[in-house]
């Protein structure tokens, strides 16, 4: 009796230039020859072969014994050590209705005549870090009156602290959500002992009580947080991957960063880790060049978005 083993062989390609995803999926059909007593011999035998490429597979079998990929290669593909995210853009939309009105809030209790709108603020994410942010603007524009030259560093520094402590408010109120499929995404790495990093740009005690107030602490204390003060110089300089590879004695090889905007896929490059793009309200029509994927976002459904063995596919040892 002859039974045919069909090999499913499923990619899919992001494309975000309009902000629409497009998914194309190729199937590659193998017709096997071999009777019932033989078939799991016969997959054991492909799975070498199936290991080396960087997409998810399952196989269907005409007779009532199931078989799955990803139940017996594990041990042969590569797996995942770590997931290191960004924070801003990545773990919630923060840029637009977070920083950007304790900005403005920060400025307005300081008596300084300055409000960023969406558009400008947008621009100004082209620089990394917010003292460094507040600094090149009022180079641009004129540094205002109540902004001395004398002790002028002190006060970009104090403005942002402040600004630190307003948008904490605004997570404890929680007017900030998680974006599709992290919790998701975090879970599954939690349950199969995959190491977790948050690497940004943004103040430390900020980052951790995002994760703390929006996950919960049982998930942040799974977390570990590198934040831009951390490190001499910021994205899109790999400092903060680094500093969290070495920390962690990660295999660059085996981690996998999350980012959503080019300066953060220029920290990853530098880096030399692989990276996926998870688009974010500010970073639609960016130049992604170096990233390995992007998308839209993770997405809360495990069937249409990304998953472990997604991440997995785009390891550089696996690639």
């Amino acid at each position: 009796m002859l039974d045919f083993l069909w090999i499913i062989r499923i990619s899919s390609i992001n494309h975000v230039n309009n902000k629409d995803s497009l998914s194309k999926i190729h199937m590659q059909l193998i017709n096997i020859n071999t009777n019932t007593n033989t078939n799991t011999n016969t997959i054991m035998k492909l799975i070498p072969f199936l290991s080396i490429l960087p997409t998810s597979f399952a196989f269907v079998q005409n007779n009532p014994v199931g078989f799955r990929l990803s139940k017996r290669a594990s041990s042969v593909q590569a797996s995942i050590e770590a997931i290191l995210f960004d924070c801003d853009g990545v773990l919630a939309d923060t840029e637009r209705d977070g920083h950007r009105p304790a900005f403005n809030r920060a400025f307005k209790n300081n008596g300084i005549d300055e409000e960023w709108g969406v558009e400008r603020y947008g621009k100004l994410l082209e620089v990394g870090g917010g003292k460094e942010r507040m600094t090149a603007h009022w180079n641009e524009v004129g540094w205002p009156d109540a902004i001395p030259e004398e002790g002028r560093a002190e006060k970009v520094k104090g403005l942002h602290l402040e600004k630190t402590d307003i948008f904490m408010d605004l997570i404890d109120e929680g007017s900030i959500p998680l974006r599709p499929g992290v919790l998701r995404i975090v879970d599954d790495a939690i349950e199969s002992g995959i190491k977790l990093a948050c690497c940004s740009t943004s103040n430390e005690k900020a980052v951790s009580n995002l994760i703390k107030t929006l996950m919960g602490r049982e998930r942040a204390a799974k977390f570990q947080v590198f934040a831009g003060d951390m490190v001499k110089a910021k994205k899109p300089a790999p400092d903060v991957y680094n500093m969290a590879v070495d920390a962690m004695n990660l295999d660059k090889s085996r981690c996998v960063i999350v980012e959503d905007t080019h300066i953060g896929v220029g920290a990853a490059t530098a880096a030399d880790i692989s990276c996926i793009v998870t688009v974010s309200s500010y970073s639609a029509g960016e130049d992604f060049t170096g990233a390995a994927m992007v998308v839209d976002e993770l997405g809360d459904d495990p069937e249409t978005g990304v998953t472990l063995e997604t991440l997995s596919g785009l390891l550089k040892q696996a690639v």
